[in-house]
């Protein structure tokens, strides 16, 4: 309702004078209503600008807000990763080197075995016949050996016998000479006695060569003996070939024939698996081929135990590259001593670099940003390092002049001036000053106990 409505006139005189007199006080109430309001206003706005005043001084005396970090060490580039799968270091077949009959499979996908453990049996009872039709050939060949050295030595018993009559012969052809030349005999009896011991000399020569004929025989049937004695242990060697042992320790990888099955010479029974460690292959390009080297410590992570880093060994470089892609095979081997790691696990392969380590922090902890102009580094620059503070949410830093090395990806190296451990201004809100009191951020890193 508006002034002019409230004082309307009246249409009788009384009622206009009534009428007049109280719409003339609430004019006055209003009147008096709006001096008011309009005084309030007026020292409100008096007042604005001293509060405002007041909030910003409060404000400009509050310690600069800062994140602080611990300074660590690190590299600037990132060691790539390669992935590739996990092998058994080594894999045997185990054959089969005569035919016959699976009897028996003792071992299953999956088990245990030991070097020289029996795991298979083939039908040994043809290889069993030809042994000992071989045995019996050999005691035959003894026995031609034990009747030669009988006639060697009869042989020696006759040479001995005509070398008596040798000698018999030749005293009667000189005692008959002598008597010859006494006169006491004819010529024509002291001739046969010289006869008789010429007769006597070749019937020794005789029985001697008889002697060296014997022994030969000998010789030969010995040698028939070494012959069959090679047979018989050639059959022994085949037979026992029947029965299927486990050529190296590990774990059987594959089981490819079957109780029953006839076996031929070269036929695959088993796979064996040799998982005391493992090894992994890898293709890594020519440019990183260079910082590679046999021997070089690798870590490897496996999906399937992802809360472990194995540490390895680069055993292999392969000298051939794929021609296509340019990639040069690595092999790595790693320990697996509880034998608990497979083959075709996931593994992810980093190669330890060359680099050394050393304090790296972020560009924006420098003071006055990355520094350097037209591409160009500075070796120096200040970092704010954070010194002990009264409370955990204030602290007071110092400016300190560092040496820097190389950077990259928002990072840069420090050579010297900050150790390892110390807290600095990682980034602050506002310039700082040297003996500057800051406020902590809740980003901020807080040392350890001890420390």
């Amino acid at each position: 309702m508006t002034l002019g409505a409230r004082c309307k006139e009246p249409e009788s005189n009384r009622e206009k004078h009534i009428l007049a007199r109280k719409n003339k006080g609430q004019c006055r109430y209003i009147l008096s209503a709006v001096i008011v309001g309009t005084s309030l206003i007026v020292t409100s706005c008096g007042n604005l600008p001293k509060e405002a005043a007041d909030a910003q001084s409060q404000q400009a005396n509050q310690p600069t807000a800062v994140d602080v970090a611990i300074a660590r060490t690190g590299t600037l580039v990132a060691t790539p990763t390669y992935t590739g799968s996990t092998e058994a270091v080594r894999t045997v077949s185990l054959r089969s080197q005569v035919e016959g009959q699976l009897l028996g499979l003792n071992v299953d996908v999956g088990d245990i075995v030991k070097q020289g453990q029996i795991v298979a049996q083939l039908d040994d009872a043809i290889l069993r016949t030809q042994l000992n039709e071989a045995e019996a050939e050999l005691a035959a060949r003894r026995s031609e050996v034990a009747s030669a050295q009988s006639q060697v030595s009869n042989a020696r018993a006759a040479v001995e016998s005509a070398r008596l009559e040798l000698q018999q012969a030749q005293a009667d052809s000189q005692r008959q000479q002598a008597l010859f030349k006494e006169g006491a005999i004819a010529a024509q009896q002291a001739q046969q006695a010289q006869t008789d011991a010429r007769t006597a000399a070749q019937a020794l020569r005789a029985a001697q060569e008889q002697v060296s004929t014997q022994q030969q025989a000998v010789a030969a049937a010995q040698g028939r003996v070494v012959s069959q004695q090679a047979v018989v242990a050639q059959e022994r060697q085949r037979r026992s070939f029947t029965r299927l042992a486990a050529p190296i320790s590990g774990v059987i990888l594959q089981r490819l024939r079957e109780s029953g099955d006839l076996i031929r010479p070269g036929d695959e029974v088993l796979q064996i698996a040799d998982f005391s460690r493992v090894q992994v292959r890898v293709e890594v390009s020519e440019r990183e081929l260079a910082n590679i080297r046999p021997g070089q410590s690798v870590n490897v992570k496996l999906d399937a135990f992802p809360q472990e880093t194995i540490v390895g060994r680069v055993t292999r470089i392969y000298p051939a590259a794929d021609a296509t892609a340019r990639l040069v095979p690595v092999e790595v081997i790693i320990p697996n001593s509880n034998s608990r790691i497979g083959s075709g696990l996931l593994a992810r392969v980093s190669f330890e670099s060359g680099e050394q380590e050393r304090v790296v922090v972020p560009q924006s902890a420098l003071a006055g940003g990355q520094g350097g102009q037209g591409g160009q580094q500075e070796d120096r620059g200040t970092l704010f390092v954070v010194a002990q503070g009264e409370t955990d949410k204030q602290a007071t830093v110092e400016s300190r002049a560092v040496t820097l090395g190389e950077r990259a990806d928002g990072k840069v190296e420090i050579l010297s001036g900050l150790k390892v451990g110390e807290r600095f201004v990682s980034r602050s809100g506002e310039p700082l000053k040297d003996g500057e009191t800051v406020r902590l951020s809740f980003l901020s890193e807080q040392p350890q106990r001890g420390q």
